[in-house]
């Protein structure tokens, strides 16, 4: 997992997996920066806005959003 200086890692919206910081600083709409005691376990989070999402709108939006687990 790569960690980023302030302590949060990056998440591919598109393939789920963890990215370096550069790439998530250099790709911040299909990223989310991931931080340790956020969000709500089960929902999905727009990697445009970094805001929690329905669950329709992250079935039409699968490349910018991320399933939070």
């Amino acid at each position: 997992m790569a960690k980023s200086k302030s302590g949060g890692s990056y998440r591919s919206a598109i393939s789920g997996r963890y990215v370096t910081a550069k790439h998530g600083k250099a790709s911040p709409h299909t990223t989310v920066r991931e931080t340790t005691g956020g969000g709500s376990t089960g929902s999905a989070r727009s990697a445009v806005t970094g805001k929690f999402v329905s669950g329709n709108y992250a079935k039409a939006h699968p490349r910018t959003t991320v399933k939070e687990s």
